[in-house]
């Protein structure tokens, strides 16, 4: 059975279910002087609702790029299913304690040893306007096999489809 998805409806569930998978991401934004600049994150929330959630130090790199400029990518990979989603959206930072501790998750002392009352601690929230999503009907070997006899045939592999997702 195949996991492409099939309406605007399917496409979003299967967008989810891709982001939830991964869990970890890159996050994408435009240094100063124009660069981008991706960096790994661990999502916060499982549940996509057309919101990521991220915690972050609010003196860091990334928030005061996206103080200047909150448009922003997030990229994920889920390997096992080779499969990948692109998230385009607008970001936004800010402290909600109640949000916080519903997100807080144990292994985040790692980065934040006070938990929620690390200070300088803050919240990352990125609203979606659209996502790509990549997921390969045949899996990775068919995919990999699907690119050699395309460089010696001409033609394009059958490697999956992409999918654009607005929100």
């Amino acid at each position: 059975m195949s996991n492409q998805p099939t309406t605007a409806a399917d496409a979003r569930r299967r967008v989810t279910e891709l982001i939830r998978d991964a869990r970890v991401c890159l996050l994408t934004t435009t240094a100063v002087d124009g660069r981008l600049v991706s960096r790994p994150m661990a999502l916060q929330a499982a549940e996509f609702d057309g919101d990521l959630w991220f915690f972050a130090y609010a003196d860091s790199a990334k928030i005061r790029q996206i103080r200047v400029n909150p448009q922003v990518n997030v990229g994920f990979s889920d390997q096992r299913g080779n499969a990948w989603v692109s998230v385009a959206g607008t970001a936004q930072e800010g402290w909600d304690r109640a949000r916080a501790e519903w997100l807080w998750h144990p292994l985040l002392r790692t980065w934040f040893p006070d938990g929620p009352d690390t200070p300088g601690i803050t919240l990352l929230k990125v609203h979606a306007a659209a996502a790509v999503c990549r997921d390969a009907s045949g899996g990775a070997v068919v995919d990999l096999l699907g690119f050699a006899p395309a460089a010696v045939t001409g033609r394009r592999p059958r490697a999956g489809r992409n999918r654009e997702v607005s929100y």
